[in-house]
């Protein structure tokens, strides 16, 4: 699309699976949602889904330190591929964003690609030590407007940290977002469900417990400070039953689950395969069942990918010794797809306010996650439900390969993603690609 065009037209769509109308978008805002609509520029949409543009709420692309990896380009070129409009980038970098100037070298450069809106995720403590607390308020009010804190990678392990975290976020209307990982009962070494099969293997167990105790914790401290948590990349039955509890008393806790932990499981380790080691591991066919339920009747909140790309030479190595972590991006939607939708758990209205609507929501973040009506933010994906596609890891945005889906066959493949009003990928490739 031209710098002259001002309007585009979204021509017989179907808004969340429903009737197909045209969309007409005017700058960065629905202008009209009708029959019969021109523009200057026209996305032909017959038989394609029409949802709000997808929100991440946790995201690794590696820079500043490891470019090498992934950049905020990259990572930005991938997510727009996947239907995002909008992704929270994590703290872990190297300098930590632990300070106002390095969350706003980031989100800055998510300005300058342009393909995503780039959200740092601030650290809770210096240096994610677990020792002091970070420059939140420095964060909250500098360009960035931080409002979600983590040490993601690292327990918030210390109560009364934890405690001064949610007391000092809250009058930014902010959240802290918690790795649970007690690491007295799951320690740096442990990589595997603590279980007969980790036994079996040889591989150093993470039992479920030391997920759900901090949970646990961190529901009673958020009801006590009055305050927001959010428990990141939830993994057991258990963490469900507390956040059923927790939510029944009224504490303002969310959650989010990953769409590896959505559909595999433990039982891949067999081959001691580094690309499905994962941080929390995976877990047995129970926790996923319940997961997959949890996320339908909105116990969990929200689908966020912890998009965590490796090199080869981190992730070649012994099942031990090799980095946490896997892609996500560019596959997310097509796994919610084949675990939610194909089973009928989610529609695709339901898909769009688990992957959109509520986490921008959780964010505090305007301009993403609204209805598709007039007036509304024109952040927009658009999706062939009807298109099966094979995932190749070569063929991938991002910088790294290390994803546990290749060779899968996903339903639905993200058309075009328009972010306000601009599309940035229309017949699943980048339309300006020379910005990444």
């Amino acid at each position: 699309m031209s710098g002259g065009v001002s309007s585009v037209v979204i021509k017989g769509a179907a808004p969340l699976g429903g009737e197909p109308v045209d969309v007409l978008v005017e700058g960065a805002t629905i202008a009209a949602v009708g029959r019969n609509l021109d523009g200057d520029h026209v996305i032909d949409a017959d038989g394609l889904v029409l949802l709000p543009g997808l929100v991440d709420l946790h995201v690794h692309l590696r820079e500043p330190g490891r470019e090498d990896t992934e950049t905020v380009g990259s990572g930005s070129a991938a997510a727009a591929l996947g239907g995002y409009t909008a992704v929270h980038a994590m703290a872990n970098t190297d300098p930590v964003a632990d300070t106002a100037e390095i969350v706003e070298q980031v989100w800055r450069r998510g300005r300058e690609v342009g393909l995503v809106d780039v959200r740092p995720v601030g650290a809770v403590s210096k240096g994610l030590a677990g020792q002091t607390l970070a420059e939140i308020g420095n964060m909250a009010r500098s360009a960035a407007a931080v409002r979600v804190f983590s040490d993601d990678g690292h327990c918030v392990h210390d109560a009364r940290l934890m405690r001064r975290a949610l007391e000092y976020v809250k009058p930014f209307d902010a959240v802290v977002a918690q790795h649970a990982q007690d690491p007295r009962l799951a320690d740096a070494a442990a990589c595997a469900h603590e279980g007969p099969l980790s036994g079996r293997l040889g591989l150093p167990g993470w039992p479920a417990v030391a997920e759900e105790s901090v949970v646990a914790r961190d529901v009673m401290l958020a009801e006590h400070t009055g305050s927001r948590l959010h428990v990141c990349h939830v993994s057991t039955a258990g963490t469900v039953e507390v956040l059923r509890w927790a939510k029944a008393r009224g504490i303002a806790v969310t959650a989010e689950v990953t769409p590896h932990h959505l559909l595999l499981t433990c039982d891949l380790l067999e081959g001691y395969d580094p690309l499905y080691k994962v941080n929390p591991p995976l877990r047995p066919a129970e926790d996923v069942e319940a997961l997959r339920a949890a996320l339908a009747d909105g116990t969990i909140d929200a689908v966020a990918t912890d998009h965590a790309p490796h090199a080869a030479h981190d992730k070649e190595h012994a099942f031990g010794e090799a980095a946490f972590g896997m892609l996500g991006l560019e596959t997310a939607l097509g796994v919610v797809a084949l675990a939610m939708v194909e089973t009928g758990l989610l529609d695709w209205a339901g898909v769009a306010d688990r992957m959109s609507v509520r986490p921008a929501a959780i964010g505090r973040l305007a301009g993403h996650g609204g209805s598709i009506a007039e007036g509304e933010p024109a952040s927009l994906t658009l999706v062939d439900p009807a298109a099966a596609w094979t995932v190749d890891p070569a063929a991938l945005a991002s910088k790294s390969r290390n994803t546990p889906f290749a060779g899968l066959r996903l339903p639905a493949r993200v058309v075009a993603t328009l972010m306000r009003g601009r599309p940035t990928v229309e017949s699943s490739a980048l339309v300006e690609a020379a910005t990444v």
